[in-house]
């Protein structure tokens, strides 16, 4: 359906299959677990113990940077697909990729009234902070390993068990809660990401009448999103040979039906990886020259794994473009209630308007570029002015 709707607009469109490990959340389950163990076992075999600590958080880091799987290989994967559809102009100095994932996602006791009272009540660095991943990775595993490092150096007592419980107890928590949303069903999602494919089909709708004359613009709609941008990091290993990571820009759009416009200046599930550094500054520029104070683009720092994380760390020029509530998602994130009726006409125009605005600003800061570079060549063509 979404291929056709691309060749709706005239473009070309393919589907690429590819395969993805949709459950995530037991994917990491096994992770904590095999943590556990290792702190369980590491009360009389401190060698063991440790090395396993270390496996599970290596693995666990690898993964959720898309990086290198480890223990989801031992997973059944499902068959899935990319629909890609190239841009019309190969020759153009840019090419830019506007993205979205357009599978939906599980429920879960973690995305619920509770959590999202939680979240109200933290300020953006502590949400960072306070990351689910980052919880585990940093609050669970890592503490593990200079505590059993402490036990095989001959150290031992009841006063080092109990700080070695305080961790273990997290871990033990999140393997329930990861177990949880394994079992929990999948939810409608409207906004995530129904409205980012949405806002992403809209945008290239626009730049079709009023094409771009130095971008080649493709669209690319990623399946296996929800499973930590499995089918981003497909997509990305499958084009690298003919991606120039300088001359290629990635806009990612997920949640355009709600709030105002954010752009994350980094992502990151256990660490904090940095957008493209031009990309942000003209989000910035685009939200300056926004009259209407209540409708400016605002910067946000998230915990999360998207298709522009996955791009980020392949070092691809990426960025991503959510519609948020003072940097916090709609209640209904991840909830049954993420239904076609709770779309915000306005929130998805503003999104739309908003990468359509973007895409405008990377078009002239091209054109510039190179008139600049040929008038400090000496061409005197640079110096002409077009209508």
């Amino acid at each position: 359906m979404l291929a056709g709707r691309l060749r709706g607009l005239g473009r070309r469109a393919e589907v690429e299959p590819t395969y993805v490990h949709r459950q995530f959340a037991l994917v990491h389950a096994l992770h904590v677990a095999v943590a556990i163990a290792g702190s369980l076992i590491a009360v009389s075999q401190p060698a063991v113990g440790f090395a396993l600590v270390l496996f599970a958080a290596t693995s666990a880091y690898l993964d959720l940077n898309t990086r290198v799987y480890i223990l989801r290989t031992l997973f059944f994967r499902r068959a899935s697909q990319n629909v890609v559809s190239p841009g019309p102009n190969p020759a153009a100095p840019l090419r830019l990729v506007l993205l979205a994932h357009y599978d939906a996602g599980r429920s879960g006791y973690v995305y619920g009234e509770r959590g999202r009272k939680l979240a109200e009540r933290l300020s953006e660095p502590a949400r960072l902070l306070l990351g689910p991943f980052r919880l585990i990775f940093w609050g669970g595993m890592v503490p593990l390993l200079p505590i059993i490092g402490a036990r095989m150096a001959g150290v031992d007592g009841d006063w080092l068990s109990l700080i070695q419980l305080v961790p273990t107890i997290l871990l033990i928590v999140a393997a329930f809660l990861l177990i949880d949303i394994a079992l929990s069903e999948t939810v409608p999602g409207a906004y995530d990401n129904a409205s980012g494919v949405a806002a992403v089909l809209g945008a290239a709708a626009r730049l079709r009448d009023e094409p771009p004359q130095n971008l080649d613009v493709w669209v690319v709609l990623t399946g296996g999103g929800e499973s930590l941008s499995e089918g981003m990091r497909s997509w990305a290993r499958r084009h690298r040979a003919g991606l120039d990571r300088e001359h290629t820009l990635l806009v990612n759009v997920e949640g355009a039906s709600y709030g105002t416009v954010h752009y994350r200046t980094t992502e990151g599930a256990v660490i904090s990886y940095a957008t493209d550094p031009e990309l942000v500054e003209l989000c910035e520029a685009l939200a300056a020259a926004e009259p209407d104070e209540g409708k400016r683009a605002l910067p946000v720092r998230s915990p999360v794994v998207s298709d522009a994380l996955a791009a980020r760390v392949r070092r691809m020029r990426s960025v991503s473009i959510v519609g948020a509530d003072g940097g916090l998602a709609p209640p209904w994130l991840h909830a049954h209630e993420d239904t076609p009726e709770r779309i915000d006409a306005a929130a998805l125009e503003r999104t739309t308007a908003f990468v359509v605005a973007l895409a405008g600003l990377i078009d002239r800061g091209t054109e510039r570029a190179a008139m600049s570079q040929a008038a400090a060549s000496g061409d005197p063509a640079a110096h002409e002015v077009s209508p």
